[in-house]
């Protein structure tokens, strides 16, 4: 323990004016309304980012840039022993995968860094020492097997487990007496039955009376750690943060939170408290369940623009719920005050229809489309391989056409390379004997195929393509229509269902057409 925070320990506690107090109602207020707007998403990196953090994120970044402000990503890694490998990387290469990178953050720095609450340890000793020396907090010697105890006399009785506050009122004999055993207590602090109450922006006036029914808890662990309770408000306060917007399940804990900013005698930022995101059957979102992880929708091909509006349309803070919208258009249409109290229920089974709709409009973006274009190359590279018999099939501009013609049908690019386009990478392997019609037959219309292919000056475009199909099958006695088209999908693709036989021809382009036909003949 630092030798300050030891000498506090041993002085007498009296009040020090650490600044100008802040009353009930000023608690409430937040900060000047013509300050400029900061805010933070501070996620845990004992986990990667999920869908309800983004949605915490998204709501935190389309605040700040509506008001131009600034949207601040911190690292709460306090908690050393959950931490998990490679999760801090992640979750800012998610932010940025998802089209909503912050302004500041530990990659990108800031005036108001360091950006990881480990690096930070010195201000929370700085807060700890204040309030030990005005007499808000206190050090707390209960061996962890007393608390344990604690919790398990109060599950067998049915109460709610608390801390019973033993160590609030040691005299500072006691205090000198067990430093001398212990040198590393814990800091509690000290909940005062005067709670501020607070106007949280999404639930109204609120206050919870937290001395009734908590314990003292503890700011500053034993390893010189914070607590999330300290560490967030004086983060927050150094960090100049104007509002605060999280989940709904921290709405409870911000009287407490008030109460420090009380006894430090800082101006407390305005709250926004989220209602939670849940799934379609009100149960509550599990990390445990992998397919909510933003790494999972990433390798699964679906788009950050297609999540930010699956997220935004399920929940509240707009004037109508849309699909399709865009982040600007989010940022353009939110309203913070639009935020109702009710649980944003998530159906993920509209996630493709979400998807197909914000494809669709990046292919028809000629800004966007040759990013497309070369996110498929490499899907069907990884895909097909040494199977790839032409390689022309990589070429940008056939590449393109594909998607052209198959947008507003495929939800995701991997769809494209699944068995059912399979014939867009490679040829198939059709035999004569599969085109389920007469041998006489299967001559008469690939020669009028063929001829239809020669034939000069003709546009070979779906619409003229249709129109020209339909006089294969003339003459033909027996023959209908439906079948010639199933004869010549099964003789282009191998397959008995797929697109159009005239949108296969024009996505094959007429060499090709001419030597899967041949092929076929010949077989």
């Amino acid at each position: 323990m630092a030798a300050p925070l030891k000498r506090l320990l041993l002085a007498e506690p009296h009040v020090v004016a650490l600044g100008h107090r802040v009353g009930r109602r000023e608690a409430s207020q937040g900060p000047d309304p013509g300050a400029s707007v900061r805010v933070r998403f501070a996620p845990s990196p004992t986990g990667f980012l999920h869908l309800g953090g983004l949605r915490t994120a998204l709501y935190n970044y389309i605040f700040a840039k509506k008001h131009q402000g600034s949207f601040i990503l911190r690292l709460e890694d306090t908690d050393q022993s959950r931490l998990v490998p490679g999760a801090a990387e992640s979750i800012e290469d998610m932010l940025e995968w998802a089209g909503i990178p912050p302004d500041e953050s530990p990659r990108r720095g800031g005036p108001a860094g360091p950006y990881c609450q480990s690096q930070r340890l010195a201000l929370y000793a700085q807060a700890t020492e204040a309030l030990l020396r005005s007499g808000a907090a206190y050090p707390c010697f209960c061996s962890p097997q007393r608390l344990e105890l604690l919790k398990k006399e109060a599950l067998r009785s049915r109460q709610t487990p608390r801390y019973d506050n033993r160590c609030r009122n040691l005299s500072q004999a006691q205090v000198a007496q067990k430093l001398a055993v212990d040198p590393k207590p814990a800091i509690r602090f000290r909940l005062e039955e005067a709670v501020p109450a607070f106007q949280d922006l999404v639930y109204g006036w609120t206050q919870h009376e937290v001395a009734s029914v908590e314990g003292d808890p503890v700011i500053l662990k034993s390893d010189g750690f914070p607590t999330y309770h300290l560490a967030c408000v004086v983060d927050d306060h150094h960090m100049s943060i104007s509002h605060v917007l999280r989940g709904s399940e921290w709405l409870v804990s911000t009287s407490k939170h008030l109460l420090l900013y009380q006894a430090l005698g800082w101006q407390p930022p305005r709250f926004a408290h989220l209602p939670l995101l849940l799934n379609r059957d009100g149960s509550k979102l599990s990390k445990r369940q992998g397919d909510i992880f933003l790494e999972h929708f990433a390798a699964s091909g679906f788009l950050p623009e297609a999540l930010l509006d699956i997220i935004t349309n399920c929940g509240s803070g707009f004037a109508e719920n849309q699909m399709g919208r865009t982040l600007p258009e989010l940022i353009t249409q939110f309203d913070l005050t639009r935020i109702t109290c009710h649980s944003a229920l998530l159906d993920l089974e509209k996630l493709p229809e979400f998807n197909r709709l914000h494809l669709r409009r990046l292919v028809s973006s000629e800004t966007r489309r040759p990013q497309l274009v070369e996110k498929l190359q490499d899907l069907v590279k990884e895909a097909f391989g040494i199977e790839l018999q032409d390689k022309d099939v990589l070429d940008p501009a056939y590449m393109e056409r594909i998607l052209l013609l198959r947008q507003g049908h495929i939800s995701r690019l991997q769809d494209l390379v699944s068995p059912v386009y399979s014939y867009l990478w490679t040829r198939p392997a059709v035999h004569r004997s599969e085109l389920g019609a007469s041998s006489e037959n299967v001559d008469v219309i690939a020669k009028r195929l063929l001829g239809l292919l020669e034939r000069p000056g003709l546009s070979l475009t779906q619409d003229v393509l249709n129109r020209e199909l339909k006089k294969l099958s003339e003459g033909l006695e027996g023959t209908k229509h439906s079948s010639v088209m199933k004869l010549l999908r099964m003789a282009l693709s191998g397959q008995l269902q797929g697109p159009p036989v005239a949108e296969m021809m024009v996505s094959l382009g007429p060499k090709e057409v001419r030597e899967r036909i041949q092929k076929v003949l010949s077989s």
